[in-house]
């Protein structure tokens, strides 16, 4: 069997309808009678079940429909009217507080019509239709020990009643601050079970960051991965006036705390509190209430608490598990790995509820999988679904042609002419061409396969990226290999996806189609049909925590969600993202120009370059900030000084003997930038006006990096933080 090395080389050179809460199955006797068949289940439980949807006879509502902008008022009207307008039951479509309800923006008939669902109902369904399933499945000492549903809805049980054992308040946070794991999962939706409000933590933030988010939640609890995180707690401790306890999930307690509790205890605490007040309690809840907040990066200002209503989060799962055609047992059990930060949103819903909605099974990687065990796990597991940020694919990508640069003559050939049969290939099934050949099936068998097989991904059906866009060089790349990556566009205030790209249904660059039941908007469109694109559907967040004039600018009058990004469609549906509105730069001479296009073909024309940001607002001319590709510190993910084995591939086809990013900026390699200069001169061949060249650049002394605090967590480019970090630099290009 080949090794990840060698095929790697092979390939790399070239108002909403209320329903009463289920009936509470509190322990294990309970559980070992409720039958797999939902409907039988149901029926002897007195469970109710969901109505199937009705569409016979009714016309389907188009998923590619764009509301032009007359509509608004017309749909608003029908719905209830603007925001301040309430419905019949008293509820506007939003609100900022903590305790509010909102009308829920349901269709009279098809999608979008659906029973509202509580998290606690939605969590049952799955254990009635997959109880003796696994859920989650995490690796101890080398073995890979798994859950059950039945177990996983247990586990919430008691997580939900030991909160309550710990004073948790109704609509008070329980703050999440570790890597993911089971316990971060069952934290999660134990806290919701116990009418709070979970709020996951990056753990990349500082004290200071971790401090507003928990005071902002008036989180009652705080759950932390080990004693790291807890040594950040402790040093704002006094400042957390909401916080009553603080659960260590991982790695023994050094120093026991009053206020401190390992896992076990925590869970052994719910012990002692009856079954009926928590009973009551999911009684008491409805789909339109709060149960989530999802805090934004915060690079503009101070996080904002996104309220994510029960009907946000279930709703969105069923109608992106049926867009993305994911498969439910017993036909075939879909498996994904988690690793991306489970307080994104995107994570929360590939990990928790997608997987929740259709029976699918949950792997956890590492802690230290970004800095390299990833692909171990991929391999360990197989995924049959995989969700990776453009980071991550970049990363791949690089690792494979790193490997490739000593690859034979003629392994390099053969790859070639594979990469270029499974180029076309995609090409024409994106046109809705098929193309039988026996070149693709030899291709697949030398190539593919071993490339599949490698990565871990052999048994992957579909691989999507999300939470920023993909190069074309990127997505052209994986496309040749056979493995065609579709990419997901939504925002955290739309509960993750809005328009969805699958197997079936996908254009090169596009983010793909609008979610069933959902709908878009271009709002003030150009000549190009390029504006701002907006959203509408039972997946818009209840608002900002707190924040009434924030969530005034997110929501217009008639309860559009503006996206702040621009856009257009083409006349099939497909929804193509051009840049932000805030992101535009606007030079001095009044042209609005979005950086991300020319910074993408930046990378692209010169390798060794890993990030260039784009600045010149109200500036006379155009100047970029460069940083090169170095290798970066497995232990804290801090860029070295030592260049990438692609950046050194580089130097060496120029003749540069380089070896460290400081050789290259402090030693003035003049072969480098002569090779930079001349891919500066290429780009602003390819500009649409003198205005869109790029006048002057810089090369940086490091690359950027979450540690640094350059990216987020998503590893997204924090424009305003890195405008301030080199405004020094920046300043120099117009002096």
């Amino acid at each position: 069997m080949p090794n990840e090395h060698t095929v790697c080389a092979a390939v790399a050179e070239s108002g909403p309808v209320l329903l009463k809460s289920y009936t509470a199955l509190p322990d294990e006797a309970s559980l070992n009678d409720v039958h797999v068949n939902a409907a039988s289940s149901s029926e002897e439980n007195d469970l109710p079940v969901p109505e199937e949807d009705k569409t016979e006879n009714v016309e389907e509502q188009s998923p590619q429909e764009e509301i032009e902008p007359p509509k608004i008022v017309e749909r608003a009207a029908a719905r209830g009217g603007s925001p301040e307008s309430m419905s019949s039951d008293g509820h506007a479509l939003w609100t900022t507080r903590r305790d509010g309800e909102v009308q829920l923006r349901m269709e009279k008939y098809g999608f979008g019509s659906e029973a509202p669902l509580t998290i606690h109902q939605f969590m049952r369904e799955a254990v009635l239709k997959y109880g003796d399933y696994m859920a989650l499945g995490t690796k101890k000492k080398d073995f890979w020990q798994m859950m059950t549903y039945k177990d996983y809805y247990l586990e919430c049980w008691k997580a939900a009643k030991s909160f309550l054992k710990l004073g948790l308040e109704r609509f008070h946070g329980v703050g999440i601050l570790g890597f993911n794991s089971a316990e971060w999962l069952i934290a999660d939706i134990g806290a919701i079970f116990a009418g709070g409000l979970a709020v996951g933590i990056y753990t990349t933030n500082s004290p200071e960051a971790c401090e507003y988010v928990l005071n902002h939640s008036q989180a009652n609890v705080l759950v932390v991965e080990n004693d790291a995180q807890l040594q950040k707690i402790l040093q704002v401790r006094e400042k957390l006036s909401y916080l009553k306890a603080i659960v260590q999930y991982r790695g023994e307690i050094k120093e026991k705390r009053s206020d401190l509790y390992s896992w076990d205890e925590f869970i052994a605490l719910g012990s002692s509190v009856p079954n009926q007040v928590l009973e009551e309690i999911l009684d008491s809840q409805k789909p339109n209430q709060c149960c989530t907040l999802i805090y934004t990066s915060g690079t503009t200002g101070q996080p904002k608490g996104v309220m994510l209503s029960h009907d946000n989060i279930t709703w969105t799962s069923g109608m992106a598990t049926g867009g993305l055609t994911l498969s439910s047992p017993p036909d075939q059990q879909e498996m994904v790995v988690s690793f991306l930060p489970l307080s994104h949103v995107a994570a929360q819903m590939m990990d928790i509820w997608l997987p929740m909605k259709i029976g699918g099974t949950t792997y956890f990687a590492q802690p230290d999988a970004l800095k390299g065990t990833l692909s171990t796990t991929l391999r360990e597991v197989r995924p049959t679904v995989f969700l990776g940020v453009p980071r991550v694919w970049e990363k791949m990508q690089e690792k494979m042609k790193e490997v490739g640069a000593s690859s034979s003559t003629f392994k390099k050939k053969v790859a070639a002419w594979a990469k270029a049969i499974g180029f076309q290939k995609h090409m024409k099934r994106m046109n809705g061409e098929t193309d039988f050949s026996l070149s693709y099936l030899l291709a697949k068998w030398l190539v593919y396969s071993k490339v599949r097989f490698a990565l871990g991904l052999d048994r992957c059906v579909q691989c999507f990226s999300g939470a920023a866009p993909l190069t074309k060089d990127t997505l052209e790349f994986f496309m040749s290999l056979d493995i065609p990556v579709y990419e997901l566009y939504g925002m955290s205030e739309s509960t993750g996806p809005h328009t969805i790209t699958h197997q079936d249904c996908f254009r090169l660059m596009s983010c793909g189609k609008v979610m069933h039941g959902c709908k878009n908007l271009i709002h003030q469109k150009d000549q190009e049909g390029i504006g701002e694109i907006c959203f509408w559907g039972r997946h818009v967040f209840m608002g900002y925590l707190d924040m009434e004039d924030k969530t005034r600018e997110a929501i217009d009058d008639w309860g559009w969600l503006h996206s702040g990004d621009l856009g257009k469609m083409d006349s099939d549906g497909f929804l193509y993202i051009t840049g932000r509105i805030k992101e535009l730069i606007i030079t001095a001479g009044g042209e609005n120009i979005p950086p991300v296009p020319i910074e993408d073909l930046v990378k692209k024309k010169i390798p060794i370059i890993s990030f260039a940001m784009l600045v010149g607002d109200k500036a006379k001319f155009l100047s970029m900030l460069l940083t090169l590709k170095s290798q970066v510190n497995p232990d804290t993910g801090e860029p070295k000084d030592e260049l990438s084995p692609e950046a050194l591939d580089f130097c060496r086809k120029l003749g540069s003997k380089s070896k460290k990013v400081s050789d290259i900026v402090d030693g003035r390699d003049r072969l480098v930038y002569e090779a930079i200069e001349k891919g500066i001169e290429e780009v602003n061949r390819e500009a649409i006006s003198n205005a869109q060249k790029i006048q002057k650049w810089l090369i940086l002394h490091k690359d950027f990096s979450i540690v640094g605090g350059e990216l987020g967590p998503t590893t997204k480019l924090k424009r305003p933080v890195v405008t301030k970090m080199y405004q020094q630099q920046i300043e120099s290009f117009y002096q």
